[in-house]
C-alpha cells in the first residue's frame, strides 16, 4: 500500500528497459481470446488488466508503440519485445504477466470467445513438469545464466554482473 492507503502494482518488461507503477484500484482482470490479442501477445490468449482509473506512471523507459488498428495501440518494450499495453480510447490496460506480482490477478472474465482456440479448455489436463523435474532438462538448467530483470525495482539496470 502507497502512504494515502491505495495499492500500488510494479511491473516491466523481461529486459528491465520499461518498468511502471500503478497506484489505485485496478480493473477487473481478464483475458482477450480475439485473433489481434493472440498474434500481439504469440500467445492461445491475451491477459490483460485495465489500470483506466489508476496512476500509471512509467519509472524507467516507455513502451514503443504498434497501432494495430484505428482504435488500438499496443505498447511493448522495444529492446526485448515484451507486450505491455492494450490502449483503446476508453482506456489502458497492462499485460498481467509484466507484472511483478501477477499471481494477484487471476482474470476473471473472458473476451472475444469467437477467437478462442479450441483446446484452450483442456490445458490443465495435460501432464505437467516443474522446470526441476523434467529430466531432460535438469543439466540444461544447471548451467543457465538468467539475465531477466527481477520481480521488484532496481535502482539501476542492467545490473553490473549481467551480460552485455
Amino acid at each position: 500500500m502507497s502512504l494515502d492507503n491505495k495499492p500500488v502494482y510494479t511491473g516491466g518488461c523481461q529486459c528491465g528497459a520499461v518498468r511502471f507503477r500503478a497506484t489505485g484500484a485496478l480493473g477487473s482482470p481478464s483475458i482477450c481470446h480475439c485473433r489481434m490479442c493472440q498474434k500481439a501477445f504469440g500467445n492461445f490468449f491475451a491477459p490483460l488488466v485495465s489500470v483506466t482509473d489508476t496512476d500509471l506512471t512509467w519509472t524507467r523507459g516507455e513502451p514503443k508503440r504498434f497501432q494495430s488498428s484505428n482504435h488500438v495501440k499496443r505498447g511493448f518494450c522495444a529492446d526485448c519485445g515484451t507486450p505491455l499495453t492494450y490502449e483503446a480510447p476508453d482506456g489502458i490496460a497492462l499485460a498481467i504477466g509484466a507484472f511483478d506480482e501477477p499471481e494477484e490477478l487471476a482474470p476473471t472474465v473472458q473476451w472475444g470467445l469467437e477467437g478462442k482456440l479450441p483446446y484452450v479448455d483442456d490445458l490443465s489436463s495435460l501432464p505437467g513438469y516443474t522446470s526441476e523435474g523434467d529430466p531432460e532438462s535438469i543439466d540444461f538448467l544447471k548451467t543457465m545464466i538468467s539475465y531477466q530483470h527481477p520481480d521488484f525495482d532496481t535502482d539501476r539496470w542492467p545490473a553490473e554482473e549481467t551480460h552485455k
